[in-house]
């Protein structure tokens, strides 16, 4: 299967480009639909993924075309790993939104500076205005931050903790997972971690008190779940 740029050689490649971007765009919709719907995903994740194909091949595509015939494909490759790389001039971590919108000023501005205002400044607004109504519409809203939480359990060295709270957990938690083990108390002490979705949000407490029976009325803490890559 030969590359658009080729089947339709009657247009001009800007069209072309802009063409491929929309196409991109399209399958973007498609894919990200079917994974976030399987994945619960956030709508942040869902917004993210629709868009980010549409901005990485608006940003291929315009170095291809403004290299065409002119270096080899390792100048191109090279070009475009160092464009792409533009990205990582971010300092903290944010949002996946926040990255979103930083990659397409990369891209668009990439593109500008390649000569190509007009579409720049069309790839610009088309994402503007796709971001506000992705963002806009009330999608995957079941899922969010607060969702998950992070069960900590202290216990007593002599306790199998492999199975002990298992029966309790499965009675008030959606889901769980045991997501670390650290000794404390100068090792007289176990801490359990877990990554935990509530089956019913008003339930902590009689979670917290079921497990202090287990525990011996060590510490027990719920906190909204956070990890460094949890960002989409």
């Amino acid at each position: 299967m030969d590359s658009l740029f080729n089947l339709l050689t009657s247009l001009d490649k800007a069209v072309i480009c802009l063409i491929v971007i929309g196409l991109s765009f399209a399958i973007g919709l498609v894919y990200t639909l079917i994974i976030s719907i399987r994945l619960k995903a956030t709508r942040s994740f869902f917004i993210t993924s629709i868009m980010m194909p549409m901005i990485v091949t608006s940003v291929i595509s315009m170095v291809s075309l403004f290299l065409d015939g002119t270096a080899t494909g390792a100048v191109r490759i090279a070009t475009i790993a160092v464009a792409l790389g533009l990205i990582r001039f971010r300092s903290a971590n944010g949002r996946a939104e926040e990255m979103l919108i930083l990659f397409g000023g990369v891209a668009f501005g990439l593109i500008a500076g390649l000569g190509y205002v007009l579409i720049a400044a069309i790839i610009a607004i088309a994402i503007s205005g796709l971001y506000v109504l992705l963002s806009s519409l009330k999608v995957f809203k079941f899922k969010t931050v607060g969702d998950e939480k992070l069960l900590k359990i202290t216990i007593p060295e002599d306790l199998n903790y492999s199975e002990a709270f298992d029966s309790i957990l499965k009675t008030y938690l959606k889901s769980y997972e045991l997501v670390e083990i650290k000794t404390t108390g100068m090792g007289s002490l176990f801490r359990l971690s877990y990554k935990v979705e509530l089956l019913v949000k008003d339930s902590e407490k009689q979670l917290i008190d079921e497990i202090r029976v287990k525990n011996s009325n060590l510490e027990i803490s719920l906190l909204p779940y956070v990890e460094s890559n949890k960002s989409l």
